[in-house]
Protein backbone atom coordinates (compact mmCIF):
# COMPACT_ATOMS: atom_id res chain seq x y z
CA UNK A 1 0.00 0.00 0.00
CA UNK A 2 3.32 2.06 -0.37
CA UNK A 3 2.42 5.57 -1.79
CA UNK A 4 -0.76 4.28 -2.80
CA UNK A 5 -3.22 8.11 -3.01
CA UNK A 6 -6.08 7.24 -1.01
CA UNK A 7 -9.12 9.80 -0.67
CA UNK A 8 -11.87 9.45 1.97
CA UNK A 9 -14.95 10.32 0.95
CA UNK A 10 -15.78 12.27 3.88
CA UNK A 11 -19.21 13.89 3.51
CA UNK A 12 -20.12 10.25 2.45
CA UNK A 13 -18.93 9.18 5.73
CA UNK A 14 -20.66 11.49 7.71
CA UNK A 15 -23.87 10.79 6.44
CA UNK A 16 -23.58 7.02 7.58
CA UNK A 17 -24.53 5.82 11.11
CA UNK A 18 -22.10 5.64 13.96
CA UNK A 19 -21.37 2.04 13.79
CA UNK A 20 -20.57 2.08 10.20
CA UNK A 21 -18.01 4.63 9.97
CA UNK A 22 -16.25 3.68 13.33
CA UNK A 23 -15.34 0.61 11.07
CA UNK A 24 -14.51 1.92 8.09
CA UNK A 25 -12.43 4.57 9.99
CA UNK A 26 -10.79 1.72 11.66
CA UNK A 27 -9.77 -0.03 8.08
CA UNK A 28 -8.34 3.11 7.00
CA UNK A 29 -6.11 4.01 10.31
CA UNK A 30 -4.82 -0.04 9.34
CA UNK A 31 -4.20 1.25 5.46
CA UNK A 32 -2.29 4.49 6.74
CA UNK A 33 -0.04 2.55 9.00
CA UNK A 34 0.46 0.49 5.72
CA UNK A 35 2.14 3.38 4.24
CA UNK A 36 -0.96 4.70 2.20
CA UNK A 37 -1.30 8.00 1.64
CA UNK A 38 -4.50 9.41 3.30
CA UNK A 39 -6.54 12.22 2.91
CA UNK A 40 -9.99 13.64 3.41
CA UNK A 41 -11.98 14.97 0.62
CA UNK A 42 -15.53 15.67 -0.46
CA UNK A 43 -17.74 14.71 -3.35
CA UNK A 44 -19.68 17.18 -3.59
CA UNK A 45 -23.40 16.45 -4.52
CA UNK A 46 -23.66 13.50 -2.69
CA UNK A 47 -26.88 14.43 -1.55
CA UNK A 48 -28.60 14.45 -4.76
CA UNK A 49 -26.70 11.35 -6.45
CA UNK A 50 -29.41 8.99 -5.09
CA UNK A 51 -32.76 10.51 -6.24
CA UNK A 52 -30.65 11.41 -9.78
CA UNK A 53 -29.95 7.52 -10.08
CA UNK A 54 -33.22 6.90 -9.90
CA UNK A 55 -34.78 9.19 -12.18
CA UNK A 56 -32.45 8.11 -14.79
CA UNK A 57 -33.08 3.95 -13.87
CA UNK A 58 -36.77 4.12 -13.51
CA UNK A 59 -37.01 6.18 -17.02
CA UNK A 60 -34.65 3.90 -18.89
CA UNK A 61 -36.48 0.88 -16.84
CA UNK A 62 -39.71 1.95 -18.52
CA UNK A 63 -38.42 2.28 -22.03
CA UNK A 64 -36.21 -0.65 -22.02
CA UNK A 65 -39.08 -2.84 -20.97
CA UNK A 66 -41.95 -1.16 -23.38
CA UNK A 67 -41.00 -4.06 -25.99
CA UNK A 68 -41.84 -6.87 -23.69
CA UNK A 69 -45.35 -6.40 -24.80
CA UNK A 70 -46.60 -10.29 -24.45
CA UNK A 71 -46.74 -10.76 -28.68
CA UNK A 72 -43.42 -10.21 -29.60
CA UNK A 73 -41.02 -10.73 -26.38
CA UNK A 74 -41.14 -11.92 -23.33
CA UNK A 75 -43.48 -13.71 -21.22
CA UNK A 76 -46.52 -14.68 -23.44
CA UNK A 77 -49.44 -16.94 -21.43
CA UNK A 78 -52.31 -14.70 -22.94
CA UNK A 79 -52.74 -14.38 -26.70
CA UNK A 80 -56.59 -14.19 -26.91
CA UNK A 81 -58.35 -11.10 -26.97
CA UNK A 82 -57.17 -7.99 -28.83
CA UNK A 83 -53.68 -6.41 -28.31
CA UNK A 84 -54.43 -4.43 -25.75
CA UNK A 85 -56.01 -7.04 -23.60
CA UNK A 86 -53.50 -9.31 -24.49
CA UNK A 87 -50.39 -6.61 -23.29
CA UNK A 88 -52.41 -5.92 -20.26
CA UNK A 89 -52.48 -9.92 -18.81
CA UNK A 90 -49.20 -10.88 -20.08
CA UNK A 91 -47.36 -7.43 -18.43
CA UNK A 92 -49.32 -7.39 -15.39
CA UNK A 93 -49.18 -11.42 -14.19
CA UNK A 94 -44.95 -11.76 -15.51
CA UNK A 95 -43.87 -8.44 -13.92
CA UNK A 96 -42.90 -8.58 -10.25
CA UNK A 97 -43.52 -4.93 -7.86
CA UNK A 98 -41.04 -3.69 -8.02
CA UNK A 99 -40.63 -3.67 -12.00
CA UNK A 100 -44.13 -2.31 -11.94
CA UNK A 101 -43.38 0.14 -9.57
CA UNK A 102 -40.29 1.06 -11.77
CA UNK A 103 -42.01 0.78 -15.07
CA UNK A 104 -44.88 3.27 -13.31
CA UNK A 105 -42.52 5.86 -12.41
CA UNK A 106 -40.67 6.01 -15.24
CA UNK A 107 -43.56 6.93 -17.34
CA UNK A 108 -44.40 9.41 -15.58
CA UNK A 109 -40.67 10.84 -15.06
CA UNK A 110 -40.89 10.81 -19.02
CA UNK A 111 -44.23 11.88 -19.73
CA UNK A 112 -44.80 15.54 -21.02
CA UNK A 113 -44.22 17.99 -18.18
CA UNK A 114 -42.18 16.54 -15.98
CA UNK A 115 -39.12 15.39 -18.64
CA UNK A 116 -37.75 18.46 -18.36
CA UNK A 117 -38.47 18.92 -14.47
CA UNK A 118 -36.85 15.79 -13.25
CA UNK A 119 -34.95 13.84 -15.75
CA UNK A 120 -32.58 16.49 -17.71
CA UNK A 121 -32.13 17.74 -13.75
CA UNK A 122 -31.18 14.46 -13.28
CA UNK A 123 -28.69 13.73 -16.35
CA UNK A 124 -26.89 17.44 -15.16
CA UNK A 125 -26.51 16.19 -11.73
CA UNK A 126 -25.06 12.76 -13.43
CA UNK A 127 -22.77 15.31 -15.51
CA UNK A 128 -21.84 16.92 -12.01
CA UNK A 129 -20.30 14.12 -10.10
CA UNK A 130 -18.83 12.69 -12.85
CA UNK A 131 -16.94 15.86 -13.15
CA UNK A 132 -16.33 15.93 -9.54
CA UNK A 133 -14.87 12.01 -9.94
CA UNK A 134 -12.73 13.52 -12.82
CA UNK A 135 -10.86 15.82 -10.61
CA UNK A 136 -10.55 13.57 -7.58
CA UNK A 137 -8.91 11.17 -9.97
CA UNK A 138 -6.78 13.45 -10.86
CA UNK A 139 -5.06 13.11 -6.52
CA UNK A 140 -6.26 9.80 -5.94
CA UNK A 141 -5.65 6.60 -6.76
CA UNK A 142 -9.03 5.31 -4.96
CA UNK A 143 -11.86 6.62 -3.78
CA UNK A 144 -13.45 5.29 -0.27
CA UNK A 145 -16.22 5.06 1.29
CA UNK A 146 -18.76 2.49 3.42
CA UNK A 147 -21.28 0.17 1.12
CA UNK A 148 -24.23 0.88 2.71
CA UNK A 149 -24.68 3.97 5.34
CA UNK A 150 -26.48 1.98 7.79
CA UNK A 151 -26.32 -1.38 9.15
CA UNK A 152 -27.55 -4.62 7.44
CA UNK A 153 -31.58 -4.39 7.70
CA UNK A 154 -33.17 -7.43 9.05
CA UNK A 155 -34.60 -10.11 6.38
CA UNK A 156 -38.15 -8.87 5.01
CA UNK A 157 -37.60 -5.93 7.08
CA UNK A 158 -37.26 -3.39 4.55
CA UNK A 159 -39.15 -5.21 1.50
CA UNK A 160 -42.28 -3.11 1.84
CA UNK A 161 -40.53 0.44 2.22
CA UNK A 162 -39.09 0.88 -1.27
CA UNK A 163 -38.04 4.34 -0.06
CA UNK A 164 -35.74 3.03 2.39
CA UNK A 165 -34.66 -0.08 0.55
CA UNK A 166 -33.64 2.65 -2.32
CA UNK A 167 -31.25 4.72 0.48
CA UNK A 168 -29.46 1.90 0.97
CA UNK A 169 -27.89 1.88 -2.40
CA UNK A 170 -26.78 5.68 -1.53
CA UNK A 171 -23.48 5.16 -1.77
CA UNK A 172 -23.21 2.58 -4.48
CA UNK A 173 -25.18 4.73 -7.40
CA UNK A 174 -22.30 7.26 -7.68
CA UNK A 175 -19.93 4.86 -9.16
CA UNK A 176 -23.19 3.75 -11.84
CA UNK A 177 -23.71 7.39 -12.67
CA UNK A 178 -20.25 8.15 -13.41
CA UNK A 179 -19.43 4.82 -15.58
CA UNK A 180 -16.87 4.02 -13.38
CA UNK A 181 -15.59 0.77 -11.61
CA UNK A 182 -16.29 0.04 -8.02
CA UNK A 183 -15.98 -3.17 -5.80
CA UNK A 184 -17.55 -3.61 -2.26
CA UNK A 185 -15.23 -6.07 0.40
CA UNK A 186 -15.77 -6.72 3.80
CA UNK A 187 -14.58 -4.29 6.16
CA UNK A 188 -15.28 -5.90 9.60
CA UNK A 189 -18.59 -6.07 12.26
CA UNK A 190 -20.76 -4.78 14.22
CA UNK A 191 -22.34 -6.67 17.12
CA UNK A 192 -22.58 -9.61 14.24
CA UNK A 193 -23.64 -7.51 11.60
CA UNK A 194 -21.33 -7.13 8.38
CA UNK A 195 -20.21 -3.55 7.28
CA UNK A 196 -18.53 -3.18 3.69
CA UNK A 197 -15.73 -0.82 2.65
CA UNK A 198 -16.48 0.39 -1.02
CA UNK A 199 -13.41 1.03 -3.02
CA UNK A 200 -13.99 3.46 -6.43
CA UNK A 201 -11.12 3.59 -9.15
CA UNK A 202 -10.49 5.87 -12.08
CA UNK A 203 -12.63 4.71 -15.61
CA UNK A 204 -11.24 0.99 -16.65
CA UNK A 205 -8.70 0.55 -13.82
CA UNK A 206 -10.98 -2.86 -12.65
CA UNK A 207 -7.70 -4.81 -12.34
CA UNK A 208 -5.68 -2.12 -10.14
CA UNK A 209 -9.05 -2.06 -8.29
CA UNK A 210 -9.12 -5.86 -7.67
CA UNK A 211 -5.29 -5.98 -6.95
CA UNK A 212 -5.36 -3.02 -4.53
CA UNK A 213 -8.85 -4.94 -2.46
CA UNK A 214 -7.13 -8.27 -2.85
CA UNK A 215 -4.42 -6.94 -0.70
CA UNK A 216 -6.35 -4.82 1.79
CA UNK A 217 -8.53 -8.14 1.98
CA UNK A 218 -5.22 -10.55 3.41
CA UNK A 219 -3.80 -7.58 5.34
CA UNK A 220 -6.09 -5.28 6.85
CA UNK A 221 -9.89 -6.16 6.94
CA UNK A 222 -9.40 -9.25 8.63
CA UNK A 223 -7.74 -8.12 11.72
CA UNK A 224 -10.54 -5.54 11.95
CA UNK A 225 -13.58 -6.92 14.27
CA UNK A 226 -15.41 -3.99 15.58
CA UNK A 227 -17.75 -5.30 17.68
CA UNK A 228 -18.89 -2.68 20.68
CA UNK A 229 -22.49 -1.54 21.27
CA UNK A 230 -20.78 1.77 22.13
Amino acid sequence: MKSVRIGILSDILEMSEKPVSGVIKDVIDKLSSEGALIEDTKLGNAEYALPAYYIIAMSEASSNLARYDGVRYGYSKYMEGNWREVYAKNRGEAFGIEVKRRILLGSFILSAGYYEEFYLKALKVKNLIKKSLDELFKKYDILVSPTMPILPPKIGEVINDPVRMYAMDLNTVIANLAAIPALSLPAGFYNDLPIGLQLMGKYLSDIYLINISSYIERNVTKFVQFNSTN
